[in-house]
């Protein structure tokens, strides 16, 4: 008679988390899938970064672990930035000293290279969701400015006469953002430091991204904005309804 295998002690989390998983090696994505869902993970796994993030489920995603062969690490960090403010973890081959660091600049959070241990991956990335999702945090206050409320506990914006629209949590971050500082240009760094939390360099396409994806909610005409202006070379000002 075999053996029975021991069962898999799962170190549960106390939130309701899931994972999504790009790799487009099999065995090193069934690694990972045990890695994170013996953390007390629900996994979902992609073999392509595009595939992934189109993925409805996946991208209410709180940890994005990528785990692709090839490409640019940098590439691959804005990429996900653009989508999601999850936690952003990256597995390389050997890379240079100045490849780790772009990708840390391009908005990761944990970059591991191969060989890697899978036990202590596993601890690092419960260390970041710990950090992440276990500080208490302060209920933000409902902002209004002109005609303009923004709800922070359903993630709306409302304008005169139109319905709630709901905003995605960057999107959010980004209009709360311009409304702190309401007819003042904000400018580009200062958008990426407070949206995505990392170092503005090199951040314009992703602000100008998601600059047009909020437009299309709050402007009439997104092609010719009223309310989220841009002064060209500088940044981004908010000019709401009824000031």
């Amino acid at each position: 008679m075999g053996c029975k295998p021991a069962p898999v002690r799962r170190m549960v989390l106390e939130w309701d988390v899931n994972a999504l998983v790009i790799c487009n090696d099999s065995e090193e994505m069934a690694l990972l899938r045990f890695v994170l869902q013996r953390a007390g993970l629900a996994v979902v796994g992609h073999g392509a970064l595009e595939e992934g993030l189109a993925d409805p489920v996946a991208r209410s995603a709180r940890l994005v672990l990528v785990a692709v062969r090839a490409g640019s690490l940098k590439s691959e960090a804005l990429r996900v930035r653009r989508e999601t403010e999850a936690l952003l973890a990256v597995v390389a081959s050997m890379r240079s000293e100045d490849d780790i660091c772009q990708a840390y600049e391009a908005g990761a959070d944990l970059v591991v290279t191969r060989p890697y241990s899978a036990r202590l991956l596993g601890m690092q990335l419960r260390a970041l969701l710990r950090r992440s999702l276990g500080s208490v945090t302060t209920a933000m206050p409902s902002y209004s400015v002109g005609g303009m409320a923004l709800d922070p506990l359903t993630r709306t914006v409302r304008l005169p006469e139109r319905s709630p629209c709901r905003l995605t949590p960057l999107e959010f971050r980004l209009l709360h953002t311009l409304m702190l500082h309401v007819n003042q240009t904000v400018p580009t760094e200062t958008i990426v430091d407070r949206v995505w939390g990392f170092d503005g360099a090199g951040g314009t396409e992703l602000v100008r991204g998601l600059v047009r994806r909020l437009r299309r909610k709050v402007e009439e005409n997104a092609r010719a904005p009223k309310y989220v202006v841009t002064e060209p070379g500088i940044g981004y000002r908010l000019e709401p309804p009824g000031e």
